[in-house]
């Protein structure tokens, strides 16, 4: 059985990464690069979330995921307020992780 942690690694941080990478490029004006950058990944993985070659390549599975679609909009808003800033996006995803899986990360926790 995999940990919480992996099955979100797997599944949803592609698709948060994908739509947090939309939100900056089309609301934002960043550049690809600069995208990258601020995600901690290559400027060729950013194009692969924008191709859909990467992360969100099923458009009805993002329709039942509304938490990560506020959450991308929230931060790509944060990032873009303090676009020179070293934002920390490990420790925005390691949250966004706990809050999807909170009863998913307790069963884990207990098993410590």
């Amino acid at each position: 059985m995999p940990v919480p942690c992996e099955e979100i690694v797997k599944q949803e941080l592609p698709i948060f990464r994908s739509l947090l990478a939309k939100e900056l490029i089309k609301k934002h004006n960043f550049t690809q690069k600069e995208v990258a950058k601020k995600l901690q990944t290559t400027q060729p993985a950013i194009s692969q979330y924008l191709s859909l070659k990467r992360g969100l390549k099923d458009s009805a599975k993002l329709n039942s995921i509304s938490k990560l679609k506020i959450n991308a909009r929230q931060i790509a808003a944060e990032i873009a307020a303090d676009k020179d800033s070293n934002i920390d996006t490990t420790q925005i995803f390691c949250k966004l992780c706990i809050e999807l899986n909170k009863n998913k990360i307790k069963k884990c926790y207990r098993m410590l």
